[in-house]
């Protein structure tokens, strides 16, 4: 992932963005118990993949190299609005 980074041009981001990662996996699993949290971290980790999806389009990777991302924002985006509508 290092390299990854770099060759995006965000290599001082990398520890943010892995901690905010976690983060938002923590969050998902408090959300079983708290509903804002859960809203919270799945919003959060529904932007991470925003923007993860815009860097790599911005450094011109192949549709497959995105596709996870993509993937991660539709199930993040999914859990937010079904978090959302049973508020």
């Amino acid at each position: 992932m290092d390299a990854e980074f770099k060759r995006y041009g965000l290599a001082r981001f990398r520890r943010l963005v892995g901690a905010l990662e976690c983060l938002g996996a923590l969050g998902l699993l408090a959300g079983q118990f708290s509903h804002p949290v859960l809203v919270m971290a799945a919003a959060g980790l529904a932007l991470l993949m925003i923007l993860a999806v815009f860097t790599r389009v911005r450094v011109g990777d192949p549709l497959v190299q995105v596709l996870p991302a993509i993937a991660l924002l539709c199930l993040n985006a999914f859990v937010l609005g079904v978090a959302l509508t049973r508020s």
